[in-house]
C-alpha cells in the first residue's frame, strides 16, 4: 500500500495531554501495563530492560530502554493511549528524533499497542485527522506549533 492509500491517523481527544475543564477526564493507561509489555518485548528481542521511567509532569509519556546485542532501543509509551514510538536518544522534548521500530516491536503490537512508524511520527500534524481534539488542545497546538505528529503525541507542554 502506498502513502496515498494509507489510512489517516486519528488523534483522539486528549492525546496531547490537555483538556477543557468541561471535558471528562483523560483516559489513564496504567504504567504497569506498559512495563509488562516492555518486558515481553525485551524477551522477544533477546535483550534486557535497562530502565522504565514513569511519566512525570510536564511529559505525557513514559520512557523505557532495552539493551540488545544490536544496540540500545528507547521507547516512548503514551500515558493516555496505547501508542508507542521509538526514538534515537532521551530528550526533554521530541520533534524529529523518531525512528523505525525494531522488528521485535511486534511483541508490543501483540500486547495491544499501536507501534508508530517513523514515517507516521515525522509527518506533519495536518496530515492526520484532528477532528476529535478539544479547544484546549488546539490552543496548545497553536502555542507550541509542533512540526511533526510525533511532537504532538509525545510532548512536554506545560
Amino acid at each position: 500500500m502506498d502513502d496515498s492509500q494509507a489510512a489517516t491517523f486519528r488523534l483522539e481527544r486528549g492525546v496531547t495531554g490537555f483538556l477543557d475543564r468541561s471535558n471528562p477526564p483523560l483516559p489513564h493507561l496504567d504504567p504497569k501495563v506498559c512495563r509488562t509489555a516492555w518486558y515481553s518485548a525485551a524477551r522477544a528481542a533477546g535483550g534486557e530492560v535497562a530502565d522504565f521511567t514513569e511519566q512525570k509532569y510536564p511529559h505525557n509519556f513514559h520512557s523505557a530502554t532495552i539493551k540488545t546485542r544490536s544496540g540500545t532501543h528507547i521507547g516512548l509509551f503514551h500515558a493516555h493511549y496505547r501508542l508507542i514510538a521509538f526514538v534515537t536518544d532521551r530528550c526533554f522534548r521530541y520533534t524529529d528524533e523518531f525512528q523505525e521500530p525494531p522488528a521485535w516491536a511486534t511483541a508490543l503490537s501483540d500486547g495491544g499497542f499501536v507501534v508508530l512508524s517513523a514515517a507516521q511520527l515525522l509527518s506533519p500534524p495536518a496530515d492526520s485527522d484532528t477532528s476529535a481534539l478539544s479547544a484546549a488542545e488546539w490552543r496548545q497546538i497553536t502555542y507550541w506549533r509542533p512540526t511533526t505528529l510525533g511532537a504532538t503525541l509525545f510532548n512536554a507542554w506545560d
